[in-house]
């Protein structure tokens, strides 16, 4: 490349000259439009974080019927806006650690029964509002209630008791858990004013944003927030959340320009898209998995042997080559896979099995046909997953009726209220949290309606458990329980695949969810 190239590459990464010109420039100099983006892209970094602008985001999941209320967030367009206005107390790093938030510090007793986390000097909310332990407590306790509806209510259950003391929030264990600063990285665990109990949907927080504007389900927009205590955080001046559900409108707007990055790249289309000039195909390895879920309560769901036959009757690995195209890998019907710290390789495995499957089949009594709901909005190609789990399972005698729900109003209306359906969990840090959420007897997530005193009492005794060794062996023990006796069929775990245009600079892989665990529009600057 030459100097005057470099030089104008640099001005485009310091705003200085915008992208446009810059691509008709190498283009009169002989330069390809690949090679002139990844100079621009170098260049970005190079410079470091640019203030100001606008950066635009294309999200899936969201509907109509979706809150503003932390508690209630259930989709992928739901954290994304929560993540803009509103912090937990700490948060997943990137490589996978702790980041301080509204806590700056956090600390336990030496049997970690006893947890004191320290709430942030001079923060506050966007309101102006200085930010109290008091704060934290009423926020806690309104995600702690009996009639809590909360997505966190499982992992508050396991405390005893709770106080504000001057600047701390203090949390006593009903037994100790060494885990439990990673289970207040919780989404739903935004700190508000009062604990939002007056109003859980005011869009009230610490974040670096503040929401402007919004049309439920379908845009959001958010300006800076200029009290914003972390100056790392937040560079765009605004930042518009669009909700695009559907596949084809997502990538087009991405390839157009209409926005700046999306989440969900279908599979079938990433390697396509990692070809464009204009675009960068990002994906993650992590603990997000494309599930079926049955409710264990409601027949004929409730018969173990069905259950058994369902699983056996899925072909993983032709889900996994022409569901996921390669980017993910194959589950065993537990959420758990080889990204949780105390994961156990060695479970035995539910393969394919026509066979299997016709003799639980026959054992369980069940004659007739089962139906199965599903949406693109559960998982990208989630009809197309379905209707191949048809074919498998009629191999062996099962037959499985498909029921294409619509994609609005899909996590209000048939998730988690529907006793067979496609859906889709983005994993959470630590085993702990991730069974205490959904698998937990008392969890509201506990979308399998799987209760198992067994189950419950491993999970209480493993929070507690300090030796290592044991601790993966109980969970490994609970994993058994839910490939066994549980409503869970978890064929595949997905790679996170985003894409980001060259507009756009500052990306970095992160542990979590998807687009940067949703952190995406607050770490990357716009570029030129």
């Amino acid at each position: 490349m030459s100097n005057e190239l470099k030089f104008l590459s640099n001005r485009v990464a310091r705003g200085l000259m915008d992208r446009r010109s810059f691509m008709g420039r190498a283009a009169a100099m002989g330069v390809g439009a690949t090679a002139a983006s990844s100079l621009i892209s170098t260049a970005a970094l190079a410079a470091g974080p640019i203030k100001g602008g606008t950066i635009k985001v294309g999200v899936q999941g969201g509907a109509t019927t979706d809150s503003l209320d932390p508690a209630t967030a259930a989709n992928d367009t739901a954290i994304q806006v929560l993540r803009m206005w509103g912090e937990p107390l700490v948060e997943l790093g990137q490589s996978g650690g702790l980041e301080p938030k509204v806590a700056e510090s956090f600390s336990s007793s030496p049997d970690a029964k006893i947890w004191t986390f320290k709430i942030r000097s001079g923060i506050s909310f966007s309101d102006g509002k200085p930010v109290t332990a008091e704060d934290v407590l009423a926020t806690m306790k309104r995600h702690a209630g009996e009639e809590s509806k909360s997505g966190a209510l499982g992992i508050m259950r396991g405390i005893e008791s709770m106080k504000a003391e001057g600047d701390n929030f203090i949390v006593e264990l009903k037994t100790p858990n060494a885990d439990l600063p990673y289970l207040m990285t919780d989404y739903h665990l935004i700190v508000q004013p009062d604990g939002g109990v007056n109003d859980p949907a005011g869009a009230i927080g610490t974040g670096p944003y503040i929401l402007k504007d919004y049309e439920m389900g379908v845009r959001f927009v958010f300006e800076k927030n200029p009290n914003y205590w972390d100056s790392e955080l937040g560079h765009a001046s605004t930042v518009e959340v669009l909700v695009l559900n559907d596949d084809t409108a997502r990538t087009s707007a991405l390839q157009s320009g209409q926005v700046d990055m999306i989440n969900r790249v279908p599979p079938r289309v990433a390697g396509l898209m990692d070809r464009l000039p204009n675009v960068d195909v990002r994906t993650t390895s992590g603990p997000g998995h494309y599930v079926f879920i049955m409710h264990c309560d409601t027949a004929p769901f409730d018969n173990k042997d069905l259950r058994l036959a369902l699983k056996y009757a899925i072909n993983r690995e032709e889900l996994v080559e022409k569901i996921l195209f390669g980017y993910g890998s194959v589950g065993n019907d537990t959420p758990i896979n080889g990204s949780y710290p105390y994961f156990s390789d060695d479970l035995p495995v539910h393969s394919y099995d026509p066979d299997k499957a016709a003799y639980h089949l026959k054992q369980s009594g069940f004659d007739g046909s089962v139906l199965l709901r599903t949406s693109d909005n559960s998982f990208p190609s989630a009809p197309d997953a379905s209707a191949l789990f048809q074919q498998s399972a009629k191999a062996a005698g099962i037959q499985l009726d498909i029921k294409r729900e619509p994609n609005d109003g899909y996590w209000s209306e048939v998730w988690n209220q529907q006793p067979f359906c496609t859906s889709y969990w983005g994993g959470r840090p630590t085993q702990d949290q991730m069974f205490s959420t959904a698998y937990l007897s008392t969890a509201d997530w506990n979308d399998t309606r799987f209760k198992s005193e067994s189950f419950d009492d491993l999970l209480l005794s493993a929070r507690a458990e300090l030796d290592d060794v044991k601790r993966k062996e109980m969970y490994r023990e609970m994993s058994l329980i839910l490939m066994e006796d549980g409503g869970l069929i978890c064929p595949m775990f997905n790679d996170f695949i985003d894409a980001t245009s060259n507009r756009v600079a500052g990306w970095e892989t992160s542990a979590g969810y998807d687009l940067m665990n949703s952190y995406a529009p607050m770490k990357m600057w716009v570029a030129g």
